[in-house]
């Protein structure tokens, strides 16, 4: 037997509840992990809380993320003992995931825990971390280095934008955090944001071209958000999309495109392939300060996770959550 949060179909959608389920329930899948980590992310509280249509079948056990030891293999890739993480691919809405003490999942999903980094730390990061580290290897990859300018982070006390900052500062870059939340000014210049900017100016729509500021942008917003991040782009600049909490419509125009030349790079977090994982997860161990990391998260229990859904969703919640099995 063992726990897990289990999200059910109902008359009128679905409810989630902790559950002690037996180990024959688990799906298909050639390793079987003994979770000690997860986090509870955006997507993960949606699920949850049957805000938003994230579960694709039922009953599901949520959670994208999840980290632990394996404890069987029929993989060539791993064996008993190996230390595993795993984000996306479906887990969490198409196939159990991390919110648990034990999943059941295909090897092929999964990296190894880069060395020197804990199941919590890793967790610490999550797809959230994750998906930052995408974001600015696609803004490397397109030229925006230090010297070009400021880079923008939408969105900056969720966890995407709060590793961002961490990671943009650590490296040189000049950056300016974007947020509902000015009240958490200076919380945001701990994390390494050299100003701050009101998100309200940037969430009404805009002109086509606006004044040039920015040589770089990682949204996790979207809709009139983008729209002015890519009219506010210096020429050539490049613009990091992963997100779409204010919406997923885009009401821009070509004018940005084609007279300043600047990029719009889509981030998938959830199929990126096994390389790509790899390398964002080493850096991700090499450069960014594990001290820093542990004052934006929050340890909470598997007890703890559905409560937490709601106020994640809220906004009541600065910074990660992680979820700790025992």
């Amino acid at each position: 037997m063992f726990r897990a949060i289990l999200i059910e179909k109902t008359e009128k959608g679905s409810t989630a509840s902790l559950q002690q389920l037996d180990e024959a329930r688990l799906p298909d899948g050639d390793i079987t992990i003994r979770i000690s980590h997860s986090t509870l992310n955006y997507k993960d509280a949606l699920a949850i809380t049957g805000r938003g249509p994230v579960v694709r079948t039922f009953p599901m056990v949520p959670g994208i993320d999840l980290a632990g030891v394996v404890t069987e293999s029929r993989h060539s890739g791993f064996k008993p003992g190996d230390e595993v993480l795993l984000n996306g691919f479906g887990v969490g809405e198409l196939h159990w995931g991390g919110l648990a003490e034990l999943a059941r999942v295909r090897g092929d999903w999964l990296i190894p825990i880069p060395e020197g980094m804990s199941a919590e730390q890793a967790m610490s990061f999550g797809t959230a971390g994750y998906t930052a580290m995408l974001c600015l290897m696609a803004l490397e990859h397109q030229g925006v280095t230090p010297d070009k300018g400021e880079v923008i982070v939408t969105g900056a006390t969720g966890g995407v934008g709060s590793v961002a900052l961490q990671i943009l500062h650590q490296l040189g870059y000049r950056t300016v955090a974007s947020t509902r939340r000015m009240d958490e000014t200076e919380h945001l210049k701990a994390l390494g944001a050299d100003d701050v900017l009101d998100a309200k100016t940037l969430s009404s729509p805009g002109a086509p071209l606006q004044k040039m500021r920015f040589a770089g942008a990682i949204d996790s917003v979207g809709s009139h958000v983008l729209a002015n991040l890519c009219a506010q782009m210096k020429e050539n600049g490049v613009v990091a999309a992963c997100g779409l909490a204010q919406g997923m419509d885009f009401p821009a125009t070509v004018a940005p495109f084609i007279l300043r030349g600047i990029s719009l790079i889509g981030i998938n977090s959830v199929t990126r392939p096994l390389e790509d994982r790899r390398i964002a997860w080493g850096r991700l161990a090499k450069e960014v300060d594990p001290a820093k990391m542990a004052a934006w998260v929050n340890v909470i229990t598997l007890d703890g996770a559905i409560a937490a859904a709601s106020d994640l969703l809220d906004g009541r919640v600065r910074g990660r959550l992680v979820v700790a099995m025992r």
